[in-house]
């Protein structure tokens, strides 16, 4: 039966069952932690903002698989669980068609396009400029709370996407409605949420910092050449790096549900998140010059956390970045998170 029903629904042999137990902890993590900390137990409340913001890392996840269809076999199911998803993430603001277009632009296109050039408004403005880099100094991720700010109000500043003001009037209305019971039920657990979602963006921010140099290009007539597609698979496999969480220990990667083989999932997209562990070593084996040890991860995520903000476009040129990678001082990108796409 299982096998009738995982060849009847599922793209790939073998994706009944991870996909479920993927999909059970996500709620389970999500739904159960919010439990956790609305029973305003201390202990319980520390326990469940921490299973809230994984559940919503393991979510942000599971709708990457589905904007690449590797879940299901009908397109329109993978969107069906992918719109879901995306209203525990917090990203439902901007529609799943969106999202999954500027991702796949991404992959074809080996480029981050921008039509909320977030850098330009800051120079602009000094005072939020300057609240910015002292956020970010303390670990906060401000820019990305800046990106999903601009997610909501996306409809009323940006021509194209006017059409959507209705749906998302009807979405802020729902979530701040739900949010307001929440503070007026208990402030700390508002508190908490607002925690478990802090924790949730850094781990994305994390993830997202350091995997590519591509550069962020604002979507203007100005920048037109610089948003066709830049190269080849050698150039998109030179500006591709793997950030495993362990390599010896390959069971800790599924705390990002295997988004670290970032060149395995960039060599073949369409494979499932539960087997990019076995392309990647039938790919680079393991000893590969892109796989990021961690321990150079969190350095270059340390000493870069504030330059980040503004970027260095020299890391785009030659095998720069490559090398500042390797003795964790790169200072990588924000703001290009699947869930913003702006």
């Amino acid at each position: 039966m299982i096998h009738n029903i995982e060849k009847i629904w599922f793209r790939n042999k073998g994706g009944l069952r991870p996909t479920i137990s993927a999909l059970l902890y996500c709620q389970l993590a999500y739904f159960g932690g919010a439990a956790l900390i609305l029973s305003l137990n201390p202990t319980f409340m520390i326990i469940g903002t921490l299973a809230m913001a994984h559940g919503m890392v393991i979510a942000a996840y599971l709708i990457h698989e589905c904007g690449h269809n590797t879940l299901f076999k009908s397109p329109h199911h993978n969107a069906m669980l992918g719109k879901a998803l995306n209203w525990l993430t917090g990203g439902c603001y901007g529609t799943y068609e969106d999202l999954r277009t500027k991702h796949m632009q991404h992959h074809v296109d080996n480029v981050d396009v921008t039509i909320f050039d977030y850098r330009s408004y800051l120079a602009r403005h000094p005072t939020q400029c300057k609240l910015v880099q002292t956020l970010e100094w303390l670990y906060v991720p401000a820019v990305e709370f800046l990106m999903h700010g601009a997610l909501i109000l996306a409809p009323f500043l940006f021509k194209d996407k006017k059409d959507q003001r209705l749906r998302v009037i009807t979405i802020i209305v729902v979530r701040f409605s739900l949010l307001l019971m929440v503070f007026f039920y208990s402030p700390a657990a508002y508190l908490c949420y607002l925690l478990a979602y802090t924790i949730f963006l850094m781990v994305l921010r994390f993830m997202d910092a350091l995997q590519h140099n591509y550069g962020l290009t604002p979507a203007s007539d100005h920048h037109i050449d610089l948003i066709k597609r830049r190269g080849d698979r050698d150039y998109e496999e030179s500006h591709t790096f793997s950030n495993l969480i362990s390599i010896n220990y390959p069971w800790l990667n599924l705390l990002t549900l295997n988004f670290g083989y970032h060149n395995a999932h960039h060599s073949k997209p369409t494979v499932p998140w539960h087997d990019l562990p076995k392309l990647h070593r039938a790919r680079y084996g393991d000893q590969a010059d892109c796989v990021i040890p961690f321990r150079k991860q969190l350095s270059s995520f340390h000493k870069g956390r504030v330059a980040r903000i503004f970027g260095d476009e020299s890391e785009a040129e030659g095998n720069r970045f490559a090398q500042r990678l390797q003795n964790g001082s790169a200072i990588g990108a924000s703001g290009v998170s699947f869930l913003t796409p702006l």
